[in-house]
């Protein structure tokens, strides 16, 4: 990788696992960055659109942002430097970034919250990493790899064998027997409701869990929710990671009434609403 955006498809497929681990190591040391201030009696900001903002959201980016740059990909993040879309709309290969998913649970203290990296490729999410601080837990997908969960992880990871070693693949089996929706502890809509109405009249048996952070398209890819509804608004750093997730462990993520998947790199980061199963 000789300047930013050379590589090609081709050289993806050859660099792909270098890449994967540059970014697990990034999400691990952004959660040390994290956990080191969560540890503490932290100050809470309010952002322009009235979001929470905390130093580990700012230490988590710097540290990701350091690590992606040995790989001279473009690095699109929430809490980086605002990017101008005809600087970023030529793009074939850029990171993009949450640093803190969750900074209102991280504000609880409910250990809900992630760190979130994916690789986009065009329009289309091709490598997503997701790192749960609290629990040591850590989600990934890849193209032509598939998803997998790994958990007591604190360390560096040196090479591709020491990170696939006990790394369970998703989804997992499970016997549930009721159909599960997982949705958003701090967001809910009418038409969200609506939605786990008519799901109750065409399953003999409904679970509803809440849940922060993107760990909602975890737990669709892992297999412990069937679906996740998302008639509400998100950021396209909210949910590239997770995307890639859920998509290489074999389920979706449609726009509303579509069968259309979401895409990146838009002029206007706002998601569309979407579904998740």
């Amino acid at each position: 990788m000789k300047n930013k955006n050379s590589i090609h498809d081709l050289e993806f497929q050859s660099v792909s696992q270098s890449l994967l681990i540059t970014s697990v190591n990034a999400a691990l040391s952004g959660g040390k960055e994290i956990m080191d201030v969560y540890a503490s009696d932290f100050i809470v900001e309010t952002k322009k659109d009235n979001s929470p903002l905390t130093m580990a959201d700012r230490n988590c980016n710097d540290i990701i942002e350091k690590m992606l740059r040995d790989t001279n990909l473009p690095i699109l993040s929430e809490e980086g430097s605002k990017i101008s879309y005809e600087k970023r709309k030529d793009w074939t290969f850029f990171w993009l970034v949450d640093p803190l998913d969750g900074t209102k649970e991280f504000v609880k203290r409910n250990g809900e919250f992630t760190v979130n990296i994916a690789l986009i490729h065009n329009d289309t999410p091709v490598l997503g990493v997701i790192y749960v601080p609290v629990k040591q837990e850590l989600y990934f997908g890849m193209s032509d790899l598939g998803s997998y969960k790994k958990t007591k992880i604190m360390h560096t990871i040196k090479n591709f064998n020491q990170l696939m070693s006990n790394a369970k693949k998703l989804p997992a089996k499970n016997t549930r027997e009721t159909y599960t929706i997982v949705g958003s502890r701090s967001h809910m809509s009418n038409e969200t409701e609506h939605f786990f109405q008519q799901k109750k009249k065409t399953h003999n048996k409904i679970d509803i869990l809440s849940v922060g952070s993107s760990l909602k398209l975890c737990m669709v890819a892992e297999g412990n929710a069937d679906a996740y509804p998302r008639y509400a608004p998100t950021m396209e750093w909210d949910t590239a990671s997770g995307h890639a997730i859920v998509k290489f462990a074999g389920f979706k993520v449609c726009k509303y009434n579509s069968e259309q998947e979401l895409n990146y790199n838009k002029k206007n980061l706002l998601n569309p609403w979407f579904l998740v199963e």
